[in-house]
């Protein structure tokens, strides 16, 4: 029989270990307890070898790993099917239960489903547990038991239920002395599992829970102007956290409780930030549909022309609009892309150029060091007003107002797209409509020429979206 003094702490998208829930059941409710972490063969087959996402995760792992050994434990770590490998990990090390903190993934769920089937065949016990998230799946629900799919109600109902006890940190520290006394092999490296080293350093990304922290301390000296900047992506105006909490190297609780009693308005806002994402991940588990289809029907089947030559040039940053160029070569130079710009950018695809947001959709989560399935496919659906609670299907992004608008003097054109460094500071908004251009440039060989006209376009999004929506009077933003 297993021995059920003896726990796993399976680590997953939470690379830490200081106030983390399943390390903490796990150590209070058993005598010892292995970390293990599965490195996740299916998942790791489709990236390209130099995927920033595996780089990130393997140094975040190297530094828990190497907080685990300070404390006279270690990390295990297997490559393979976590299906087959928690199940094998628990026969070998003889232990009687398994921890792990929930995921609300799709896949995530029915892999945890298997990995519970076979733990029971073997008589082990599969506890897992909330950790992402300060509110889970069906915790927030209107007064008649359904879950919200508007944001500003879901907001009001998750801060009114929100109280001290939920943002609570757990204490790991008071069980640590439970942690397995044993020494595991070094990691794998980056090219043992198939993939190049990535200079992240180099991109300014701070890896794991020491990288969480620094990004976190610097953000508190400047929180009350969160609200003022976050939309300016030239400006140092947001928190960069978003990796971090993708993989779980800060803890949501610390954050959160920051959030909620700093009171500055800057706080207040970015609260309400972490709320949106939530909102999204309990959208996710109660429509597990919208990972691939619409959240509302009727624009399911909306007949996108999806030219492909426009889609290479979005991607690739050539479409001639500047700010929309810029964003997108951040994204693909550095992994990480503006939240602002990540509107404008989605906006321009699905309602300039018509192309599918799924389409864009794709394209994020292979680049996004930050991807997370809600988030991402939540986004998409708001510009692409397909979405719950998203941007009204007449209201379309003018890429130019925006840049005017959030890059008044061209700051972060110029860094992403150095080519029209040398405009004036309203030439580089749309440098087809400048009236003098610098000696020596020339639109269309220097920098490409807009590859649709912005009005024309627009006409046409209101035109395939009303057929689904109804008549509207547009709005240009």
């Amino acid at each position: 029989m297993p021995d059920v003094s003896h726990a796993l702490c399976w680590f997953r998208r939470d690379l830490r270990d200081f106030d983390h829930a399943a390390l903490f059941h796990a150590l209070k409710q058993s005598r010892r307890v292995t970390p293990v972490f599965v490195f996740d063969r299916a998942l790791l087959e489709p990236l390209p070898r130099d995927d920033r996402r595996v780089a990130f995760i393997w140094q975040a792992l190297a530094e828990l790993k190497a907080s685990l050994r300070a404390a006279g434990s270690d990390l295990l770590v297997r490559v393979g099917d976590p299906a087959e490998a928690i199940p094998a990990l628990a026969r070998e090390l003889d232990a009687g239960a398994v921890f792990a903190n929930r995921d609300y993934e799709p896949q995530a769920i029915a892999r945890d489903a298997a990995v519970g089937r076979t733990l029971a065949e073997q008589g082990v016990a599969w506890h897992d547990c909330k950790d992402q998230v300060i509110f889970e799946r069906d915790e927030v629900l209107s007064g008649a038991g359904r879950p919200y799919t508007v944001f500003t109600p879901y907001r009001k109902a998750w801060r009114q239920k929100l109280d001290a006890f939920q943002l609570k940190s757990y204490p790991v520290d008071r069980y640590r002395e439970r942690l397995a006394r044993f020494t595991a092999g070094p990691l794998p490296t980056l090219a043992e599992l198939g993939f190049d080293a990535v200079d992240l350093a180099a991109l300014g990304v701070r890896c794991g829970m020491s990288g969480g922290a620094a990004l976190f301390a610097d953000f508190i000296a400047r929180v009350g102007h969160y609200k003022a900047w976050r939309d300016f992506p030239a400006v140092k105006g947001v928190s960069y956290l978003s990796a971090h909490l993708r993989f779980g190297t800060v803890s949501i609780r610390e954050l959160a409780r920051f959030a909620h009693e700093e009171g500055s308005e800057g706080a207040e806002v970015w609260l309400d930030e972490l709320i949106w994402r939530e909102f999204y991940q309990q959208l996710l588990w109660h429509f597990p549909h919208v990972a691939h289809s619409s959240f509302k029907p009727d624009y399911a089947k909306l007949p996108f022309p999806n030219d492909e030559a426009w889609f290479a040039a979005w991607c690739e940053g050539r479409t001639g609009y500047p700010l929309v160029d810029a964003a997108m070569r951040q994204l693909n130079r550095t992994g990480y892309m503006h939240n602002r710009l990540r509107m404008v950018a989605a906006s321009f695809l699905v309602k300039d150029l018509l192309i599918d947001w799924r389409w864009g959709e794709r394209y994020f989560a292979e680049k996004l060091l930050d991807f997370e399935l809600a988030s991402n496919n939540g986004g998409w659906q708001w510009a692409a007003s397909t979405g719950c609670d998203a941007q009204p299907w007449f209201r379309i992004f003018n890429p130019i107002t925006q840049s005017q608008k959030f890059d008044p003097q061209g700051r972060f054109i110029r860094r992403y797209v150095p080519e029209l460094a040398a405009l004036d500071d309203k030439a580089i908004h749309a440098p087809w409509q400048a009236k003098r251009l610098p000696a020596g440039f020339a639109l269309g060989r220097d920098y490409p020429a807009p590859i649709v006209d912005h009005a024309a376009q627009r006409e046409k999004a209101l035109a395939l979206f009303g057929r689904r929506g109804g008549a509207a009077a547009g709005a240009d933003r």
